[in-house]
């Protein structure tokens, strides 16, 4: 739900003026609305540390002055009255704008921020307030500028909009991909290999594998040529397909090996034209079209990563296809297909749907040709509308060489993000001097189409866990059965050849066989989401029979192993 933005500005701003009260030699810093509420920054002296644990004796404080139903009042100074007002708050004086004139609010006599006008004469419209985090930050949420704390909080004027919000806030944090993540023993970070380079662990890489495997058999389907390029590339090739001058500040610092200056892989389509100026093509081959799970590298700052949403590391679903002028709307449609088919049979859902398009204004940004900007733009705006989709035009989105076609989810933590892309390109084909011989046996221009199919592998998986909470459909669980031997002793041997049947049959198993109580072990199992737990006790031992329990259910069925083994690899095929 939507938060009341200046109910919680003025929440911020009792915040402010409580820490004040509390701890009287902290500078007070900015006031930020954020989507769940809202942040205020603060310079501690040294001697003062403020924690979780002080979120009641400031909540308390900010009551009393709640009580105290101080005066709010507003004004309108200029920069200089303002300066001399904050004179000795840097930061105040950093957020002031010159030559134009300032909101300033007062609480009582004694209390003054930087404000608009609310609209609120009393404290007393607060009705609920509730602080949930604290956290480093830099000022301005600028790395270069001085590290600050920040305190989160939200506040409300309904008890009702209160329950709502904090059921939201539930839901988001059970959906939460870094949560689930660990519960799950998918991934990790260590600071020892580097922030943002994500280490797949063996649950993980078994989810990685089968989402890689699935989108190799669809695309090999619709007739794509799987190849393998470098992590790395000169500088010249990014200069030609001119990454280099609009993207340069996304690529991690080049280095020099002999005569040569390399950089890390920041994107395969430059890769991918190599690929195909290898040899000439003739119209009859057209579209030619090149997939690769490209490893790529992408500068992003610490204070924007967040778990696998974004990342410095990430491999790719790419693909890319040199077309003919005539051929691009089928070729959009047929990709577009494609990208649904895989969500549909991944289990994902898409929460948008944007034509991102240039900014006619900005010639640095896009690069300077009217006529190809246009073309290309009235290109994917038909091929749209043919599909009979809904989407919204956004200015100034594009990529610099060229529109896309760019498909939106909404994280757990309210972030939208881009997943799957269809791009539209008449400038690298120019840069590159890409040819194909025509029905007529003259050299052509053709075009060519970026897409991603799932995005990368690591925001596809964050995307995938929040949707089903991590309840993955069977064939994509990382481990689908587990053996719970009910004494280790006595029937961890029969669990274990039981194990080894599966496993020969494709099928992911494990066995438990911790001396704990056969409660605890199922109740691990659930944790873990794994969708089949088999308990193997004597009756098991003895006949031809297993008992097993699904995830999420209470009963125990009985079924001989031979049929279960067949109702796994049935559900496998499904792909359910």
């Amino acid at each position: 739900m939507k938060i009341n933005e200046n109910l919680n500005r003025l929440a911020s701003i009792l915040l402010a003026k409580s820490i004040i009260d509390l701890y009287p030699n902290v500078i007070i810093g900015e006031s930020t609305i954020t989507e769940d509420g809202f942040r205020y920054s603060f310079k501690l002296p040294t001697d003062v540390k403020i924690s979780i644990k002080d979120f009641n004796k400031i909540k308390k404080q900010m009551q009393k002055n709640i009580d105290r139903n101080y005066e709010i009042s507003y004004e309108s100074l200029s920069y200089e009255q303002a300066s001399k007002l904050f004179a000795s708050n840097p930061y105040k004086l950093a957020l002031l704008a010159k030559d134009q004139e300032n909101g300033i609010i007062h609480l009582g006599n004694d209390f003054v921020d930087l404000s608009a006008n609310l609209q609120i004469t009393k404290l007393s419209s607060i009705k609920f307030i509730e602080l949930s985090n604290v956290s480093g930050c830099h000022f301005k949420g600028e790395n270069s500028n001085e590290q600050l704390i920040a305190i989160d909080g939200f506040a409300f004027d309904n008890a009702k909009d209160l329950e709502t919000f904090k059921a939201e806030l539930q839901d988001r944090a059970e959906r939460d991909h870094r949560k689930i993540g660990a519960n799950l023993e998918l991934f990790c970070f260590s600071d020892k290999i580097g922030q943002g380079l994500p280490i797949w662990l063996d649950n993980g890489t078994n989810i990685k594998f089968e989402i890689e495997n699935y989108c190799k058999e669809l695309m090999q389907k619709n007739e794509y040529h799987f190849v393998q390029t470098p992590v790395l590339g000169t500088t010249e090739l990014y200069k030609i397909s001119g990454h280099w001058d609009h993207y340069r500040e996304n690529m991690f610092t080049p280095f020099k090996v002999e005569n040569e200056e390399f950089v890390l892989k920041p994107m395969n389509c430059p890769h991918h034209i190599i690929v195909y100026k290898q040899k000439p093509h003739s119209y009859q081959e057209l579209p030619y079209r090149i997939a690769e799970f490209g490893i790529q590298h992408r500068y992003e700052s610490s204070g924007s990563l967040t778990g696998l949403e974004r990342v410095r590391q990430m491999q790719l679903v790419d693909t890319h296809t040199v077309l003919m002028h005539e051929q691009i709307r089928d070729e959009i449609k047929k990709v577009y297909s494609m990208i649904l088919e895989a969500h549909k049979t991944l289990g994902t859902s898409i929460y948008s749907l944007e034509l991102s398009l240039h900014d006619p204004k900005d010639k640095a940004k896009f690069f300077d040709n009217d006529k190809m900007w246009a073309n290309a733009e009235k290109q994917l705006r038909e091929a749209l509308k043919s599909l009979k989709v809904p989407f919204k035009e956004v200015i100034g989105e594009a990529a610099f060489y060229g529109p896309k076609i760019d498909m939106q989810m909404k994280t757990a933590l309210g972030h939208i993000v881009t997943i799957s892309t269809i791009q539209l390109d008449f400038l690298l084909p120019e840069r590159f001097n890409l040819e194909y011989i025509d029905s007529e046996g003259k050299k052509a221009r053709p075009v060519f189409i970026h897409a991603g199919i799932i995005g990368t592998f690591e925001r596809y998986l964050a995307i995938l866990l929040e949707q089903t909470k991590g309840i993955l459909p069977f064939w994509l669980s990382p481990n689908q059965v587990i053996f719970l031997p009910v004494l280790p002793e006595k029937h961890g041997k029969f669990a274990k050849k039981l194990q080894l049947k599966l496993l020969n049959m494709g099928i992911r198993a494990r066995i438990d066989n911790s001396n704990e109580r056969l409660s605890k072990k199922i109740r691990e199992a659930q944790i873990k989401k794994i969708p089949y737990q088999v308990i193997i006790g004597d009756e098991e031992m003895n006949s031809k029979n297993i008992s097993y329990r699904e995830y999420g259910k209470e009963e125990s069925i009985k079924l001989p192993f031979s049929a279960f083994a067949r109702l796994l690899k049935g559900r496998i095929n499904k792909k359910n």
